[in-house]
């Protein structure tokens, strides 16, 4: 037996009792953790280069603290996988398409629309609200009317401001208009005759010109994600092992001696050099958890539950590092910590801890209705059609 082999699969086979949604799972918290840490970091502590003889400790904390980068690239993998794969799965079954827009919308908005409001309520606590043009474009201000509808159309950094100053709003819009693109590129294929598969691909240029150049070449990484839906690796516990060090060591080779701060298209050859081989072993684990693991349940169980309000964390974590951080000049008279300082590690961890609980809330009042949301929504907008009953014509009653 090959140490990997792939074989192509008519469907995602991906299950809850699997390693591979343990992973899974473990993989998406795991990186809005990751986001939320590194940023936070970064907002209340000077950077390590700035430092002249930065102390082990926090040379450290940086380092672990640095993958937000690549803790995104995650995140567009993820998203192609599920989102992609769940579109492809349902491809042929009546009203699939306007099925999978209000899956995606109720998705986005359920979480976004709230949080929108509540980085709202806190620019007014904080005193960045400020009197602004309510339109669209360079001149509306990042707490406009103009710049709240535009991230909610997924058009921030394309046309309008991220909502707020929430900098890490910028990979909605690229979830945003993936979702666009990908069920226009299977269409291409897939369309009921030449003219609608004519019009998806006028469509999906449109979108190609319209978009950044950077933006649709990252959708190259979401439709790796998608890709592998279909692709079912048989593989040995050595070669698993293998590709988890490679990922590690790829990453962290990166986080050192790549690019970081912004996703460019010298960056696309790096990023795709770290997702390969996360792909290969999400597509290798398919095997069921042992059920008699403790350590595998408890896993299962932390990485589900972190990964339920990971987005949640996503979108809200900036706006509540800038309410701690204005609690924390005016009542404390400092908004910046010490790297030298050991006690101030706790107070970073105190803040990171903080962040979590408040996400935690945010996502059992918003983001845990999402499907009783889509299913109002679903009811409202593809009412199920009526059968008549036939007409009787003996009855003994």
């Amino acid at each position: 037996m090959r140490a990997l082999s792939f074989h192509w699969q008519r469907q995602s086979q991906l299950s809850e009792d699997s390693m591979q949604s343990l992973l899974m799972n473990l993989l998406r918290g795991i990186a809005s953790l990751q986001v939320a840490a590194a940023h936070l970091r970064a907002e209340i502590y000077p950077g390590l280069r700035g430092l002249e003889e930065p102390g082990i400790g926090y040379m450290m904390l940086a380092f672990f603290t640095g993958f937000a980068h690549q803790a995104v690239m995650v995140f567009f993998l993820i998203s192609g996988w599920l989102v992609g794969g769940s579109l492809l799965n349902k491809l042929g079954q009546p009203r699939a398409l306007r099925s999978y827009a209000i899956d995606r919308v109720t998705r986005l908005w359920t979480v976004l629309v709230p949080t929108l409001f509540m980085m709202l309520g806190i620019g007014l606590v904080i005193g960045a609200v400020t009197p602004e043009p309510a339109g669209f474009g360079p001149g509306a201000g990042n707490f406009s009317a103009g710049a709240f509808l535009g991230n909610l159309l997924g058009v921030q950094t394309i046309l309008v401001d991220k909502f707020g100053g929430n900098y890490p709003l910028w990979s909605l819009a690229n979830e945003t208009w993936y979702y666009i693109q990908f069920p226009l590129l299977v269409l291409i294929f897939t369309g009921r005759g030449l003219l609608q598969q004519a019009a998806c691909a006028v469509l999906l240029a449109l979108t190609v010109a319209f978009l950044p150049f950077v933006m649709t070449l990252y959708f190259g990484i979401w439709l790796l994600g998608a890709a592998f839906s279909r692709i079912r690796v048989e593989s040995t516990f050595g070669s698993r092992m293998l590709l988890l060090a490679v990922a590690i060591g790829v990453s962290v080779y990166y986080r050192m001696y790549g690019i970081n701060d912004d996703i460019l298209p010298a960056s696309f050859g790096q990023d795709l050099l770290c997702t390969l081989p996360v792909v290969v072993l999400l597509a290798a684990m398919h095997q069921p958890i042992n059920r008699h693991s403790a350590i595998l349940r408890r896993l299962r169980a932390f990485g589900k539950w972190l990964s339920e309000f990971s987005f949640t964390l996503y979108v809200l974590h900036v706006p509540m590092i800038d309410l701690m951080q204005h609690i924390g000049a005016t009542q404390f008279g400092r908004n910046k910590l010490d790297p030298g300082n050991a006690a101030d590690f706790a107070i970073y961890f105190g803040m990171l801890a903080i962040l979590v609980a408040l996400a935690y809330l945010s996502y059992l009042a918003f983001e845990r209705n999402t499907y009783r949301v889509r299913r109002f929504v679903k009811k409202l907008l593809l009412p199920t059609t009526a059968k008549t009953p036939a007409a009787v014509v003996l009855s003994t009653k």
